[in-house]
């Protein structure tokens, strides 16, 4: 067997656990911090507000003005970052941090960012958030020409380029970088001068900028800022550079102007419900997704269900408009984690329950609208659809705060193949029959735009990285589309450290 069929294999043994969740799983939070005596306490506390965006593990760089001080762990920030014995080895006023949950490159700690590199121009560290769609085509020309690689995480293909640049500034190097790159990304680097933030030239993966006192911050999100006690100055615009040295703050756009194109998913499911996104916070958005679900359907239910949690403020949207009775007919365990230990084939046959479980008084001889932001396999909807039914629910219908997920992303979210998905293989009644609901209802992509845009019938309205959707995909992968998504993961050991 030839090392890249190892390496497919491999690949394909890790989906089953991988995608045993039927969520889609955005990989990574960043943040940064410039000019405070107790930065990395901040980082600390700044990844453990993302730390629904990457679970796998996290890392931490700072600098004390002469050198570069690294800790990484695999698993959770509170499980090792508030341990002052391990802060106190991250000594300085800069810092950068990394929540990781891979898309490319395996579970292990040497994919843990943030990654640092001592260059001829001084060290430079790099946490990076999203995916290269251009990561193997790259990786393949670097290690012809004598690149050696540590990692098996795309994310080293920017390091690479910018030590392989033959310019003599920084920032020259880094621009030389981000012309070679395609694919979602933010990044934020941190240099022994430099703290930088940039997004990609469509804004497609997050970064925002706050500040606390005389320091800047950058953030995946704005809860990252909210637990540190700064304020929110702006997001990174997409395709911008923004560069803080001696307390300042300046921006560069090198990149041919773009139109906007934020992943959609932001919106939907992936940030915290508190953050904001172009002002107002997820939730709100999430809310009037579901009144739009109930403006477009017209399901007779005694009562709307959420799935918990990421389902609840759309089913409460729903009942608002609809002016049905909304109850918490499905009670989350949070106590579950990711590497909860399924010793035996009777434990891993409990499936959902050991996530979920019914309040069985509240469903029992009722009609059901279970209320979910996104159906990707529908498996996990239809062990819910069962478990409802073994509680003595009368009918369960289904409603998505989404249109129907057809297509896979290359940008940084970790998903099944085309195939894989419910929607691409079967039509609306055929999903409705597999997950055994009485009946099923997707979000138009309209009513998506309507609630996500004010005026969304205005031409010039914004457009999202919508193509799980529609399959428009606003940066082209440099490999065929069928063939990325187990090309990435079969060279890349299977999974991109974003």
């Amino acid at each position: 067997m030839s090392f890249r069929q190892a390496k497919i294999l491999s690949i394909r043994k890790s989906k089953l656990k991988n995608y045993k969740l039927d969520k889609l799983r955005e990989e990574c939070g960043i943040f940064g911090v410039s000019n405070h005596e107790d930065s990395s306490a901040l980082v600390a506390l700044g990844l453990h507000a993302l730390q629904h965006r990457g679970q796998e593990g996290c890392g931490i760089v700072s600098f004390d003005g002469k050198n570069f001080h690294s800790e990484k762990r695999q698993g959770l920030v509170g499980d090792h970052f508030t341990n002052q014995e391990i802060l106190k080895k991250l000594p300085g006023n800069f810092a950068i941090g990394h929540n990781r949950y891979s898309t490319t490159g395996e579970t292990s700690l040497r994919n843990i960012q943030p990654f640092f590199a001592d260059l001829y121009t001084g060290g430079v560290s790099l946490a990076h958030n999203g995916n290269l769609t251009n990561a193997l085509l790259l990786r393949e020309n670097l290690v012809k020409n004598g690149a050696i690689f540590r990692t098996t995480s795309d994310t080293e293909t920017i390091v690479q380029l910018i030590a392989r640049s033959k310019r003599d500034k920084f920032i020259d190097r880094l621009i030389d970088t981000l012309f070679q790159i395609q694919g979602g990304y933010s990044l934020i680097l941190m240099t022994n001068k430099k703290l930088i933030g940039v997004r990609d030239p469509y804004g497609i993966r997050p970064l925002i900028i706050g500040k606390l006192k005389k320091s800047y911050i950058f953030a995946s999100e704005t809860c990252a800022l909210d637990i540190v006690g700064a304020k929110f100055v702006r997001e990174v615009k997409n395709g911008e550079i923004v560069v803080v040295e001696n307390n300042e703050l300046n921006s560069f756009n090198p990149f041919p102007k773009q139109k906007s194109r934020p992943c959609v998913f932001e919106y939907i499911y992936f940030a915290r419900p508190d953050s904001l996104i172009n002002g107002k916070c997820a939730y709100e958005y999430r809310k009037k997704l579901g009144i739009e679900l109930a403006k477009e359907s017209k399901i007779d239910a005694d009562l709307v269900v959420p799935v918990p949690d990421s389902g609840v403020p759309a089913a409460l949207g729903y009942a608002e408009e609809s002016q049905q009775k909304f109850e918490l007919g499905l009670i989350r365990n949070h106590y579950v984690g990711r590497t909860f230990i399924e010793p035996t084939q009777s434990i891993r046959s409990l499936g959902v329950k050991l996530k979920l479980n019914p309040t069985r008084s509240s469903v029992k001889n009722k009609n059901l609208l279970l209320i979910d932001d996104s159906l990707v396999r529908g498996t996990t909807c239809l062990k819910i659809v069962k478990m409802l039914y073994e509680c003595g629910a009368k009918e369960v219908h289904v409603g998505i705060a989404c249109p129907e997920i057809i297509y896979p992303d290359f940008y940084g979210v970790d998903m099944p193949t085309k195939e894989e998905l419910l929607a691409y293989k079967k039509n609306n009644i055929e999903m409705a029959k597999y997950i055994g609901a009485k009946s099923l209802k997707f979000l138009s992509l309209d009513g998506l735009y309507k609630a996500l845009i004010n005026d969304h019938r205005n031409p010039n309205y914004p457009q999202f990285s919508d193509h799980y959707f529609t399959g428009d995909y606003p940066v082209k992968p440099s490999d065929d589309l069928k063939g990325l998504k187990i090309k990435q993961l079969s060279l890349l050991s299977g999974k991109s450290t974003n």
